[in-house]
């Protein structure tokens, strides 16, 4: 698969500023309206918009015949007015005349219905009708607009795998069975590699092999996962196709996809790889008092992708969405609070979906920049007032996160601890446990970036790894030597359990990490629903509310905490093992958020980082840097004000002012210090100090 070079620089965005706009869909809209639009951008400090991005039945009614004069006539009006486009490749979903003509490319759901045209993404990844199409499609639009002066990069689709990222038709079943002989060569290592001698499981021919749909019983569980990874690749695939086509007719121009943050059914470690810029789609719940704390995560995954370069949030919404089952919107000041929090964590833009709301179709209740009253919208009037404060921020433009702590994320153990169904318990899921990790790591003040099982992992005194049900000889040398020259690795319950073919590895878990952990696990012993067990640990009480297991640790180890009830009790909970000048701990079980906490400053102050005494999961700090100067967010979530004991003085860019021992933050405030680089990162040493409303 073809896709940038190791040594062939990285086509950057064309803007020289903060990008700030959202969604536009001029077609929507009468042309008047279009002038009144550019009016009223300039005026909130727009400088980027995207489009076309489901114009394709507008841009080419019938096969073969186009009409670019509206396209043509809106771009000239946003370059004319400094406004400069994300420009869409169209791709997003089909017109109707091209799934009526070629009803084959429509997606088929797991029970073998054809899914209909009336939504978006009705295709199949796989179709070969589809690819040639967008092909084609990608073509005509690099080669009408690929010199015009007011491309700032392309955006290839939509949300990739939104409402399409798994397909049960007839030719998915061929796809995948090319894909497997590719990857196993012949029937005899496809069947050494499922394990088929259970269950009668043997394939005898290619063509016996279908894609997973229901059956009367739990499916294979190594078919499984491959139809996971094969899912995302034939979507990788597809994304490729454009991405040569642009390449070929715009060699200079950057490509991205937009993401859609810590999404299951995508290996966006893959997709980052052959595009330029990382893009995201950010939805915190306003429902959620803590939802910034996710978001966080998301975003540490963002900027991770592309090795801690700056990604850009391409959307957000400006207050309540239209696709939750109750969709709250956001409260006064939230807007700042949430967009801020993103360039914080390393992202040049944002950017809302959309500009204008509509008026119309399955988004007409979406919050928008300039809501259903115009400019007397609050939504306006609070993105204007945004917009006009991003410009103070220009000096940290390409500038990078700082942070000392990573956060395993892996797609395979996502896939293959939660797709099967013969598992020792539904309730230790990845992504769940990474979260509650997470959440324990960002209340003690440490912002966290994603990290590949495999590293590399050089930017980073603590390495933590929630769950790597699925580990390799790769992930555990990666690891080793990662502890031996001074890291502190803390790695999570299920872990090592099987190998890349969801074979249990030799001696059981934790498989080619047990001798760096110095542990082995006799017995994974999962708790029925409603009960609870404890560990004791440095004095404190933790509690188990789902996840234990039953492990025996080597002479060397050291036993920091043990199970306090249950059948369990007495044997080894918690170990730390020193290896070389770091060490290596397992955590066995999962854990509440309130006895994460101690465990997590445990493992921090070894290794020398600050944790918080006092935890306020309202209270963010996050640095970017250059060279020479830190920056430092400083970010209130909640709807109480702050204050926040301050490591050393700086200027605040935002207001001007100069802060030295305390910065007191509003409801929803935000502060970003300049001070000149320290060589402790300053995000965790602020205490903050909760005030009365």
């Amino acid at each position: 698969m073809s896709g940038p070079r190791a040594d062939q620089p990285l086509r950057r965005v064309r803007l020289d500023a903060l990008a700030f706009g959202g969604d536009y869909n001029p077609d929507q809209w009468s042309e008047e309206t279009w002038h009144e639009d550019i009016r009223l951008m300039r005026e909130a400090g727009v400088n980027m918009v995207s489009l076309p991005i489901f114009s394709w039945p507008q841009l080419e009614p019938e096969p073969g015949v186009y009409d670019w004069a509206w396209l043509d006539r809106i771009i000239d009006l946003l370059w004319d007015a400094g406004i400069a486009i994300d420009l869409a490749t169209a791709t997003a979903t089909p017109p109707s005349w091209l799934l009526r003509a070629h009803p084959e490319m429509a997606p088929w759901d797991a029970d073998g219905h054809r899914l209909e045209f009336g939504s978006r993404q009705t295709y199949c990844p796989s179709s070969p009708i589809w690819r040639e199409n967008v092909a084609r499609m990608a073509r005509a639009m690099a080669e009408r607009y690929g010199e015009h002066p007011g491309l700032a990069m392309w955006h290839i689709s939509n949300e990739y795998g939104d409402h399409t990222s798994r397909c049960w038709c007839p030719e998915s079943a061929r796809h995948f069975r090319r894909w497997l002989q590719e990857r196993y060569g012949d029937l005899d290592g496809l069947n050494e590699a499922w394990g088929v001698n259970v269950w009668g499981q043997r394939y005898t021919s290619w063509e016996h092999i279908e894609t997973p749909k229901r059956a009367p019983g739990p499916v294979n569980p190594t078919k499984l996962l491959d139809f996971e990874r094969f899912s995302s690749d034939a979507l990788l695939e597809l994304f490729q196709i454009e991405i040569d086509v642009l390449r070929e007719v715009t060699p200079d121009i950057a490509v991205t996809t937009n993401f859609m943050s810590m999404f299951r059914d995508l290996d966006y470690w893959d997709f980052a790889a052959v595009e330029d810029v990382v893009t995201d789609d950010a939805y915190p719940d306003p429902a959620d008092p803590t939802s910034h704390v996710g978001a966080a995560l998301n975003y540490g995954l963002m900027r991770a992708l592309k090795d801690g370069q700056p990604w850009l949030l391409l959307e957000s919404s400006a207050s309540a969405t239209s696709w939750r089952d109750v969709n709250v919107p956001k409260a006064p000041g939230k807007i700042r609070v949430e967009s801020l929090q993103a360039v914080a964590h390393g992202s040049d833009a944002v950017m809302f979906f959309q500009w204008r709301q509509a008026k119309y179709g399955q988004e007409k209740f979406h919050s928008s920049m300039l809501g259903h009253r115009g400019e007397r919208s609050r939504s306006f009037r609070e993105t204007k007032a945004l917009g006009l404060e991003l410009q103070k921020l220009e000096a940290v433009r390409g500038t990078r996160v700082r942070s000392r702590v990573g956060l395993v994320v892996d797609w395979d153990s996502w896939w293959g601890s939660s797709a099967a169904e013969s598992l020792p318990s539904q309730r230790l899921q990845w992504a769940q446990q990474a979260r509650a990790w997470h959440r324990a790591l960002y209340a003690l003040g440490q912002p966290v970036d994603a990290v590949r099982a495999a590293g590399p992992f050089d930017r980073y005194d603590v390495v933590v790894v929630p769950n790597l049900y699925i580990a390799e000889q790769e992930h555990a040398d990666a690891l080793a030597a990662f502890v031996e020259r001074g890291g502190h690795l803390v790695v999570g319950p299920f872990s090592g359990v099987v190998d890349a073919t969801e074979k249990v590895h030799d001696g059981g878990a934790p498989g080619p990490l047990r001798t760096l952990l110095g542990i082995e696990v006799d017995e994974q012993w999962p708790l029925a629903d409603g009960e609870t067990e404890q560990i004791a640990y440095a004095g404190e009480t933790l509690t188990v509310p789902s996840w234990s297991e039953w492990i025996e640790a080597d002479d060397d180890v050291q036993v920091r905490g043990t199970y306090a009830s249950g059948e369990l009790a007495g044997l080894p909970a918690v170990t730390c093992r020193p290896v070389g000048r770091g060490s290596a701990w397992y955590v066995s079980a999962m854990i509440d958020h309130d006895g994460m906490l101690p465990l997590f400053r445990d493992v921090l102050r070894t290794a020398g980082l600050p944790a918080r005494d006092h935890v306020d999961l309202d209270v963010e700090v996050v640095t970017r840097a250059d060279d020479t100067t830190d920056y430092t967010f400083y970010l209130n979530h909640g709807r109480a004000p702050v204050a926040v004991e301050l490591p050393g003085p700086g200027f605040d860019l935002l207001t001007g002012a100069r802060h030295s021992d305390r910065l007191d933050l509003d409801r929803y405030g935000v502060a970003v210090l300049a001070s000149p680089r320290a060589d402790t990162i300053p995000t965790a040493t602020p205490i903050p100090v909760k005030e009365d409303a």
